[in-house]
């Protein structure tokens, strides 16, 4: 019967599987040079922590391993690359015709308005269909139209333009939006609470005399 054999796990080799080099420049668990030590003693060093030794530079020579705590050290990466990926910007799109009715408009207005917010850019294309594609200027209308009405969020990085029977328009989040809205709330806040001082300080004034 033939045995059938294991694939190796992913990513970095770790513990037995780094005794396949014979000598190690090895990094301590506080960031220290340690230096060139032959695998076999790395590895009871980091047994000897209560951690693991693990090869983080397989080319070098001779290759570079590290003592680290690798259960924790694949949870903080896990979760640093989930953390990057959600915060990647993403091109949502958003389709108009140059007879777009208002309240249509007014919606794609409103999507525009919640992608910008999240931090996402933002692909306006008008479609253009059989003699429509003779008057462009109607789309170009709606598109910056859309572009002022967005203008307080929003910047253009690309301005209409033609591509056949479309045209487009990528807007971005304009930077630094939101904390000029929590400065001018805090502005608002203390204006307010200013007022209310002043209001409790204001003292009575006895009515003028008829003369």
């Amino acid at each position: 019967m033939n045995e059938v054999n294991a694939r190796p796990e992913p990513g970095p080799l770790v513990n037995e599987r780094v005794l396949r080099f014979r000598d190690l420049r090895v990094i301590g668990a506080e960031g220290e040079q340690i230096g060139i030590v032959q695998s076999r003693q790395a590895l009871t060093m980091a047994r000897e922590q209560g951690l693991d030794l693990v090869l983080v530079s397989p080319t070098a020579t001779p290759p570079v391993a590290k003592i680290i705590d690798y259960g924790r050290f694949k949870y903080l990466t896990e979760k640093q690359q989930k953390e990057s990926k959600r915060k990647q910007q993403e091109v949502k799109g958003i389709k108009i015709s140059p007879r777009i009715a208002e309240h249509d408009i007014a919606f794609l207005l409103n999507r525009a308005i919640e992608f910008l917010k999240e931090g996402h850019k933002v692909k306006v294309t008008c479609q253009f269909r059989s003699r429509e594609v003779t008057h462009p200027e109607l789309g170009r209308q709606r598109l910056d139209r859309m572009a002022e009405q967005l203008k307080d969020i929003a910047v253009i990085d690309r301005t209409p333009s033609m591509e056949g029977r479309l045209m487009i328009m990528v807007l971005s989040p304009k930077p630094q939006t939101g904390s000029k809205k929590q400065h001018a709330k805090a502005e608002d806040k203390q204006n307010g609470g200013e007022a209310v001082q002043d209001h409790r300080n204001r003292k009575d004034h006895p009515a003028p005399v008829a003369q």
